[in-house]
């Protein structure tokens, strides 16, 4: 239950923090009007859900196969973790929201979300080392892995739909934007940090 709370906690903040997927849906709800960000919010958890299937069945075909595997994973997944983490607290300011683009129709947008989230490669490296830092060890892997990618997924798109119900007060107070956008991201920074060192230190059970 502690490790499943740790994974509660990490996965809330990390998808408050502002990122390509908040931003498309922000762009796409100031274009299109909030029909059209809310679909993008389908689409992109559409996409995602594509990543958590993909990280479920994958990585549970390798750790299956030996202790070794499953500790070179939790290894190499906890140092991507504090490289994020690092890189986050480094960055001198948040990603730019882009630039508004035109109206692209309900079914489009929720296309394109899809398409976005499913081709984002960096969605996937994190699945791959996010998840597995928090299965049980000798618990049937797939439904783990599925159950833990689901809530990720289910925690970003819910603040999606908060941003595109909230774009035009995203898009509204630059200075103050700027200040939770940067709050959010060294939290996020800090969290993924403590995180992988953490659990890099944490003793593993064979």
């Amino acid at each position: 239950m502690s490790l499943f709370l740790a994974f509660l906690v990490a996965a809330t903040i990390l998808a408050f923090t502002p990122g390509p997927g908040i931003a498309y849906v922000v762009a796409r709800t100031v274009s299109g009007g909030r029909a059209e960000g809310l679909a993008s919010c389908l689409g992109t958890a559409l996409g995602g859900m594509l990543h958590v299937l993909a990280a479920a069945f994958g990585l549970s075909a390798v750790l299956a196969t030996s202790a070794l595997a499953f500790s070179v994973v939790k290894y190499v997944g906890a140092a991507y973790l504090i490289y994020l983490g690092l890189r986050l607290l480094l960055s001198k300011r948040p990603a730019e929201l882009p630039e508004p683009a035109p109206a692209l129709g309900f079914r489009r947008a929720l296309r394109d979300g899809a398409v976005v989230e499913a081709l984002n490669v960096k969605t996937a490296i994190f699945f791959l080392a996010f998840l597995p830092q928090f299965v049980v060890v000798g618990e049937p892997l797939v439904p783990q892995l599925l159950l833990l990618g689901t809530i990720c997924v289910a925690l970003n798109t819910g603040v999606d739909v908060l941003a595109a119900f909230g774009a035009s007060r995203f898009l509204g107070s630059g200075v103050g934007r700027a200040a939770r956008e940067r709050l959010l991201t060294r939290a996020s920074g800090v969290t993924m940090l403590g995180l992988g060192v953490y659990l890099a230190a944490a003793k593993r059970d064979a």
